[in-house]
């Protein structure tokens, strides 16, 4: 089972402010999504737990005006709390068996995961994986460029709004897939 994750943050420290969570269930040999989960997360409540920095705010003041509707979906944002125990359930449902422990994937070894694992740990709440599941996107994209000459980020066009956690998780999952294909045909 592996899940593709990208957070919307208000900082780039481990203990982030979380705005979204985009995830997506794959299989990395077929690059097929079966299941796909996003929240929103009220900016004022992840403020609580999590640090926010004025360079972050800065660049999403810069981003598009679609990639900015999080922070005026209210009627959409949950609590943090509420956002992990869905994402928990989610993870959860997912399992058909005791031993389908997640390989859960972000985008920089010291990014999602960690601001992930972070935010559980300071809510209180159990953290769904083992630190040991954890997968790099950024070591797979460097394997693509320094061993297939396969630059996604050059390669390969985005669908969908950039900035959005889910559309961001989708895209990963493209990518990834298609370098681990590639690399699995040599």
């Amino acid at each position: 089972m592996h899940v593709m994750l990208d957070l919307e943050t208000m900082a780039t420290s481990s203990h982030a402010a979380i705005v979204a969570i985009g995830a997506v269930l794959f299989e990395p040999d077929t690059s097929i999504i079966s299941s796909n989960f996003y929240r929103i997360v009220d900016l004022e409540d992840a403020a609580k737990f999590g640090e926010l920095d004025a360079g972050t705010v800065k660049w999403w003041i810069l981003q598009s005006e679609a990639a900015r509707q999080i922070f005026s979906c209210d009627e959409q944002a949950v609590s943090l709390s509420r956002a992990l125990v869905d994402f928990s359930e989610w993870l959860e449902e997912h399992q058909q068996h005791e031993r389908d422990t997640p390989q859960i994937w972000g985008n920089g070894a010291g990014f999602d995961c960690v601001i992930l694992r972070n935010a559980f740990e300071s809510t209180g709440l159990p953290v769904p994986w083992k630190f040991w599941h954890e997968r790099d996107v950024r070591t797979v994209v460097e394997l693509g460029r320094s061993i297939l000459g396969y630059d996604p980020k050059r390669d390969m066009p985005f669908d969908g709004m950039v900035h959005n956690a889910l559309a961001d998780a989708q895209h990963q999952v493209k990518y990834v897939s298609a370098i681990i294909q590639q690399l699995a045909e040599r």
